[in-house]
């Protein structure tokens, strides 16, 4: 991962627009604590706003002027006098005079280098000062720079006759042209060297401290930007790396002054070869790699921040104290490229073991249930705790025959309990219910865990009815696949309501989210009791007392309950609420009554009465009426 990565990434670095990304990284960390020479190499003459003021003259201005600003400079002891102003086309015959008569060994004056791109090639063509100027003894120098593509000036110029380097030259010191593609190191903002309006070079002794000049190169150009900010140009102004902080442009003549300084002190900053940055983009994706072997956790992300950190301030290190550039943009990419892949395949994979775990945990609960619990981890605690739950037991009637009988074909058992099951465990799931286990053909269930349920109850007795539903649908499609040989199957279920512990319930080796208490061995009991009264569901009193408006329900029987000197009350489900102004029903429930009391009265006669009148009301609960029938025949006459 980590070699794909900076195989990726190196190829940017030959890409122009990466370029500029390294680029301005270079203008950020360059100007933090940037490397002073010991003194400034040149003095600034500007030709700016106050100087048109004073000197009341259109540009460009009359040569004779710029030949009294020469006597005046040499008279306050300037070493050399170099003019960032080109002056390649004649003005009139005495003004041109009177400054060639002023022109000395002392001078330079600024040249160009004009490309022109031509179909056959490119075209360099040296834009001279006129002769009259080169005979009286100027020297020249080349002023022309080249622009990032954002315009920004960065570039050290390389050409040995610079317009630094020559005025260097005019000084006494012999200075090495930088090499191709060494970068400047600014020193500040505009101003940042001793600047003095040519108004006041022009009379020094007037307007300037004694010694303002003394044994200085003093640099002549225009600085029209006094008030101009970045978006507005002027003449011969340029962005440099302060443009991002001060937001204004450095006049050039101020540039050429601090490229001097670059020459004269060797200050200016040399990039790393391609070779190396494909060097330390291959170490800092392996170096990630190995920080994130172990996966993503809460160290990864110091170590990954120690990573960028590394490489930004060794980048400023290596700038500042080894005049190096290092850019840092590509290496601290392959880093966090590494460690973001690494993030995202531990993601994907805690996604997929995330969606595993979910789809093995929606099998227990029902798949709303699953996606609460993802979002609110929380509401799953672990261990044990009191609730107040209904509990659900639903078995198969005759599952032993069926058993016996297919005993030699294990295989088609299997497949009819699992097409019964399906059904029955989707039952409880589409009612929010927790699938606690299957103890064979019993289906054990839960509901108000690990999340709450209000109307659990409810819940329940609605999951039992939809497993009736779902018992006759499977032997309506038995009968049309097997005929009148397919076998019936039958359910009974158990609900009981009450307080349960719940919670992870096993041993350190294996343990299950389950429930215990009295009430779930009710409701076991209550599942049992539904083949004996020939009903299919049996609730306890808790549970029919939850339902009393939702359902219409008869008492079956009071049976003794654990725990209890009482005995407990016993209950079905005989139709829906909506259906308890139907006059069967509503006899029903006005007649079962009095036959429970007559049975318990000892009351023979009157019970079996009210079994011939009870029975017709209630097909459904024939058995049960059948046993009643029974109980009450046993009663003395």
């Amino acid at each position: 991962m980590a070699g794909l990565i900076a195989a990726l990434l190196i190829p940017l670095q030959f890409f122009p627009p990466f370029r500029l990304i390294e680029a301005r990284l270079y203008d950020i960390l360059s100007v933090i604590a940037p490397p002073l020479p010991p003194e400034p190499g040149a003095v600034v003459v500007a030709i700016d706003e106050p100087s048109f003021s004073e000197v009341g003259q259109r540009w460009p201005w009359s040569r004779e002027l710029h030949a009294k600003l020469v006597e005046s400079l040499r008279a306050a002891g300037a070493k050399v006098i170099a003019f960032d102003i080109i002056f390649s086309e004649p003005s009139t015959e005495e003004a041109d005079g009177a400054f060639a008569r002023v022109i000395g060994p002392d001078v330079v004056l600024a040249a160009d280098d004009v490309t022109t791109f031509l179909g056959q090639g490119v075209q360099t063509t040296r834009v001279n000062p006129i002769d009259p100027f080169l005979d009286a003894g100027a020297a020249t120098g080349a002023v022309a720079v080249h622009l990032d593509g954002d315009a920004y000036l960065r570039r050290m110029p390389s050409m040995a006759d610079s317009f630094a380097a020559e005025a260097l030259r005019l000084k006494g010191e012999q200075v090495t042209p930088a090499p191709e593609g060494a970068l400047i190191q600014y020193f500040g903002g505009p101003r940042s060297y001793p600047t003095a309006s040519y108004y006041q070079a022009l009379d020094p002794e007037n307007f300037l401290p004694p010694g303002y000049f003394k044994d200085k190169v003093v640099l002549v150009g225009l600085d029209l930007k006094a008030a101009t900010s970045a978006d507005v140009g002027a003449p011969d102004t340029f962005p440099t790396p302060y443009t991002l902080t001060e937001g204004t442009l450095t006049a050039g003549v101020e540039i050429q002054a601090t490229i001097l300084d670059n020459l004269r002190h060797g200050l200016y900053v040399i990039p790393v070869p391609r070779l190396v940055m494909v060097l330390l983009v291959i170490a800092a994706a392996f170096w990630a790699a190995a920080l994130s072997r172990q996966g993503i956790y809460w160290r990864t992300g110091f170590w990954a921040f120690f990573v960028v950190a590394f490489f930004i301030v060794g980048a400023w290190a290596v700038l500042r104290f080894g005049r190096v550039w290092t850019p840092p943009a590509l290496p601290v990419a392959a880093a966090l490229g590494v460690f973001g892949a690494r993030f995202g395949l531990d993601y994907a994979r805690e996604r997929h073991l995330r969606r595993t775990v979910s789809e093995a945990f929606s099998r227990y609960l029902s798949p709303d249930l699953v996606a609460q619990l993802a979002r609110d981890p929380g509401a799953l605690k672990l261990g044990g705790e009191r609730r107040n739950l209904s509990i659900l037991f639903c078995d198969v009637r005759g599952f032993t025959t069926l058993s016996e009988k297919l005993k030699d074909e294990p295989e088609r058992l299997t497949t009819l309990i699992n097409r019964l099951l399906d059904p029955l465990s989707g039952a409880v799931l589409a009612e929010g219910g927790t699938i606690d286990k299957y103890i064979g053909d019993c289906v054990m269930a839960f509901w108000n865990a690990p999340l709450p349920s209000p109307d659990h109850p409810l819940r329940a007795a609605q999951a039992a009815m939809r497993m009736l539903e779902a018992v006759d649908t499977l032997n309506a499609e038995l009968r049309r696949e097997q005929g009148e040989a397919a076998p019936v199957f039958a359910i009974g279920v158990g609900i009981n309501t009450g307080d349960c512990v719940v919670g992870n319930v096993g041993s350190r080796w294996r343990y299950d989210y389950s429930v215990l208490g009295d009430t779930v061995n009710l409701a076991s009991r209550l599942e049992s009791l539904s083949k004996e009264y020939g009903v299919s569901i049996v609730l306890g009193p808790a549970t029919a007392k939850a339902l009393q408006d939702h359902f219409v329900m008869i008492e079956l029987d009071q049976i003794a309950v654990k725990g209890r000197a009482e005995e407990s009350a016993i209950f079905t489900i005989l139709a829906p609420a909506a259906q308890r102004q139907d006059a069967a029903v509503a006899e029903l429930m006005e007649l079962h009554p009095q036959l429970l009391d007559s049975i318990r009265g000892n009351r023979r006669v009157d019970a079996l009465d009210l079994i011939r009148r009870c029975g017709p009301l209630a097909p459904s609960l024939s058995k049960y009426y059948k046993k009643l029938l029974l109980k009450a025949a046993a009663i003395p006459e």
